[in-house]
């Protein structure tokens, strides 16, 4: 199974707001290569699938948000679980036992990895979506305003 994972959570100081909106700005540019540099001067430059966390990770910051980077192979409680979902727990332990959520048990406690949860996220979003979209036709379709 997944190895425990160490969990930090950032915020950025007010006073960094300019600098990192002006960073957010620079990386969202013209999609080219990105590049660190230290203070000795060595260089290099970032894989895309970093460039592109490095964006998201800084707009989020710039925009006043706490991020957390967590791999989607960690093992999250039950609880954990439900509160990603807003769901109780009750009924996500009903969601586990359907499958709809693959799960795993140690002892007599589940387990549920973050990567399943966000796929179920996944899955439940797009299915409201297609439902809203479907009553939206029937609301057209009959002739009357909403």
């Amino acid at each position: 199974m997944a190895r425990p994972t160490e969990v930090a959570t950032i915020t950025a100081e007010p006073t960094e707001a300019a600098a990192l909106r002006a960073l957010a700005e620079h990386l969202d540019g013209d999609g080219g290569a990105v590049a660190l540099k230290d203070a000795l001067g060595h260089e290099v430059e970032l894989p895309r699938s970093v460039a592109l966390m490095l964006s998201e990770l800084v707009r989020e910051l710039a925009d006043g948000n706490a991020v957390t980077v967590v791999p989607t192979e960690a093992e999250l409680t039950t609880q954990q679980a439900a509160d990603l979902l807003n769901l109780s727990r009750p009924y996500l332990v009903r969601l586990l036992e359907a499958n709809e959520i693959a799960s795993s048990k140690v002892g007599t406690h589940r387990r549920v990895l973050l990567g399943d949860v966000l796929e179920y996220k996944t899955r439940r979003d797009e299915h409201r979506e297609a439902a809203l979209a479907r009553m939206g036709e029937r609301v057209e379709s009959s002739g009357l305003e909403y």
